[in-house]
């Protein structure tokens, strides 16, 4: 469980695929599942099935939720130029640990990051990064607040990765995925970790279908769009209803 006593706390680990991640006592989890890797994690979860499922788009908007480490971001960024793609994108990314980001610039990325060294050095400092291609601004300060004053359907992509639904549950509040979706386009596409129920009833009852993901050497995920996707596998949410009549989604406290 959340422990504020211990902000700022955190150890190191290698994670599966030898790029290394954090663990945050105050939390008490890692920033990534050390299992799954935290560069795979990134690019198989989150970029890789978003940016496919958008393919031949030539800009994008993205809300990372939360930048945390900033991988999500940067695998973004990775993913674009190893592909050799002109796609225009701009990211959003609320992060509440300011210290944090402040340090990432001396942080030990793999070397896939390599060449996103200034990026990475202009938002450690500054929290924002722009150039002829990619916009990027870390939002300082509590997601909840800051992500309700942003322009309506307007994003393309969001990265659902906050810490998990256990000791971070005002992230995953039916009320959050509100908020989340008036910001989303009709065809955008959520991607998370996350597959409890009480994630998927409060996605589904802000009106997302749900979508298994399974990609490589990673466990299985989900996808979430206002529209049903053909190419994956969707989620019956009214016979899991039928099956399962307790399952409730997480709310804000009244």
């Amino acid at each position: 469980m959340y422990d504020e006593t211990l902000r700022g706390q955190k150890e190191t680990i290698v994670s599966d695929d030898g790029s290394l991640t954090l663990y945050s006592k105050e939390f008490n989890e890692s920033y990534h599942s050390p299992k799954d890797g935290a560069l795979r994690e990134s690019l198989n979860k989150h970029v890789i099935p978003a940016f496919l499922l958008h393919k031949g788009k030539s800009s994008l908007r993205i809300l990372d939720i939360c930048y945390g480490l900033g991988y999500n971001t940067l695998a973004t960024l990775h993913y674009i130029q190893m592909h050799n793609m002109d796609t225009r994108v701009e990211i959003i990314s609320p992060e509440f640990d300011e210290a944090l980001v402040r340090s990432l610039k001396d942080f030990e990325y793999p070397a896939e990051f390599e060449s996103l060294h200034t990026i990475i050095k202009d938002l450690s400092n500054n929290f924002v990064y722009e150039d002829e291609q990619f916009k990027i601004t870390i939002l300082i300060g509590d997601a909840r607040e800051t992500i309700p004053q942003l322009v309506p359907d307007q994003i393309d992509i969001v990265y659902q990765d906050a810490f998990s639904p256990k000791v971070n549950p005002m992230l995953w509040t039916r009320e959050w995925f509100a908020d989340i979706r008036a910001l989303c386009r009709e065809d955008a596409v959520l991607t998370t970790y996350s597959t409890a129920a009480a994630t998927r009833m409060g996605l589904y009852e802000n009106g997302f279908e749900l979508h298994y993901y399974d990609a490589p050497d990673t466990r299985r995920s989900l996808i979430a769009s206002p529209k049903k996707i053909e190419s994956l596998e969707w989620i019956d949410m009214e016979l899991k209803k039928q099956r399962n009549p307790y399952a409730e989604s997480l709310r804000d406290p009244q």
